[in-house]
Parts: structure tokens; sequence; C-alpha cells
């Protein structure tokens, strides 16, 4: 990836409301070179959503729930395509509160879901659901429960550093 395309990636991570003529002068090209870049990276899939971060509790949620879950059995690929595709529609009817749902291998689990939810009874309930569903098998979970409500915060979630951080790895390897 061409320096430029990175510096544009980065830029966008900050903030994606920045106007192309904004981005141009952050980044010490020309309007039509971000405009020209911008599409190139949509098109190849470097850039898959322009979105917002919101202060999930002034939407009334109160707790962040990152959810790890242990298998009864290693599922087969036709398993795998049937819950993504039962997880697609799930997602959209009864699970909107998941944000992230990926499989992965780590603490002796397989799978972790991170959501938001309005109360602890909420979280529960949502839990309670899970564990009905025939497809995924998941007899075991651990869950890490965050209060939004906490005075004490030691990094909200955002993309800013991530961004400042593929800066100075480009930078890393270029010494």
């Amino acid at each position: 990836m061409k320096d430029v395309e990175l510096k544009l990636i980065a830029e966008l991570m900050k903030n994606s409301r920045k106007s192309d003529r904004e981005l141009a002068k952050k980044i010490g090209v020309s309007q039509p070179t971000v405009t020209r870049i911008r599409t190139k990276l949509e098109k190849e899939g470097y850039i898959e959503e322009y979105t917002l971060i919101p202060n999930f509790q002034k939407l009334g949620f109160h707790l962040a729930a990152f959810s790890f879950f242990k298998l009864q059995h290693a599922l087969s690929v036709r398993e795998i395509e049937e819950a993504r595709e039962a997880g697609e529609k799930l997602a959209v009817e009864s699970f909107p509160e998941v944000i992230v749902a990926e499989r992965g291998r780590g603490l002796g689990f397989q799978a972790v879901f991170i959501s938001f939810h309005k109360s602890y009874q909420a979280y529960v309930d949502y839990m309670d659901s899970l564990k009905r569903m025939k497809f995924i098998g998941m007899p075991e979970f651990e869950s890490f429960l965050v209060s939004l409500d906490d005075k004490i915060h030691y990094r909200y979630l955002t993309l800013s550093t991530l961004a400042k951080s593929l800066m100075q790895l480009k930078e890393n390897k270029q010494e």
C-alpha cells in the first residue's frame, strides 16, 4: 500500500466526515487525487463503510458484554454456513445489540460476541435466547461485562488510536 493511501485511510479513521478538500490539505495532495484514491480504496475493499461511534450510554445502553462461547462440537463447513445465514437473520430480527460475532480460539473458547444492552436483565434475556439456539450448540460460555455507567474509563472505543498506530508502523518500517 502506498504511503498516501495509508495516510488517507488513517485520516478517514480519525474522522470520516472530512471533505476530500480537507483530507487533501491534511495529507498534502490535491483534492482530485484524494477523490481518486478514495474511490480506488472503496472498490478494492480497503474501505468497507463509513460510520460513527456513538455515546452508547446516551443512547440508553448501560452494559457492554464480551461473551466467549465453547461449542459442543467442531462445526462442519455446512454447519458454519447454516450458522452464518441464521446469524445474519437473527442479527436483524432478534439480536440487534450484537455488534461482533466471530469464530476464534483462546481461553478454551471458540467464539466471541460483543454486545450492548440497556440493562442487566436485557443481557440475561439475550443470553437465555442464545442458549436456546440449537444451531450454535453452546452449553458453556463466560462473559466479561463492562458498566458503561462507570465513572472511570481507561480508553473509550475509538479508531483514532489505531489510525495513529498504523502511521507509526509505516514510519518504523521506513527506518
